[in-house]
């Protein structure tokens, strides 16, 4: 079926694609669901598991939210009427929630993620995270909580 990264079995989610650079580069502060408008050969593609978040982003144009620098590779079966790999797609959320989104991106130092695309109940979902960017020592800190974390995890399961 392509690389799919995992299956969530209790909520009936499927993850296609997660953005593990994001909780690298930057402190989540808060988690929105958002739905994508997508072309038919994206959602091909995207089943196909083809869709890199790495270096992409969420921004409010017009009062709309979009996410841009998503890169969709052109579906394998296509032909010359296949879809641009990084066009702008527009986001699909609530009056509510867009004019939450509105202000907390205005904020200064705050920045709307992707952190990962799944399929929800036959659609295509997108987890959009509300984040502050981290500074060098801050990563270097995520880092070595991780390593005492992982060591601890060590020591227990040799102690059993």
């Amino acid at each position: 079926m392509g690389r799919i990264m995992a299956n969530s079995s209790n909520s009936g989610e499927r993850i296609v694609a997660n953005n593990k650079k994001a909780f690298h580069d930057y402190f989540i502060l808060e988690k929105l669901e958002a739905g994508i408008s997508l072309l038919g050969t994206e959602v091909k593609s995207i089943r196909e598991g083809r869709i890199n978040l790495k270096d992409s982003y969420a921004m409010i144009k017009g009062g709309e939210p979009y996410l841009l620098n998503c890169h969709i590779s052109p579906y394998s079966h296509g032909n010359r009427e296949n879809h641009d790999p990084t066009r702008e797609r527009k986001l699909l959320l609530h009056h509510k929630e867009i004019r939450k989104l509105i202000g907390k991106s205005q904020e200064k130092g705050l920045t709307l993620v992707p952190l990962r695309v799944y399929l929800k109940r036959g659609r295509f979902k997108v987890e959009i995270g509300v984040a502050r960017g981290k500074k060098i020592y801050d990563k270097r800190e995520t880092e070595r909580r991780k390593e005492a974390d992982r060591e601890a995890q060590a020591a227990m399961r040799r102690r059993r």
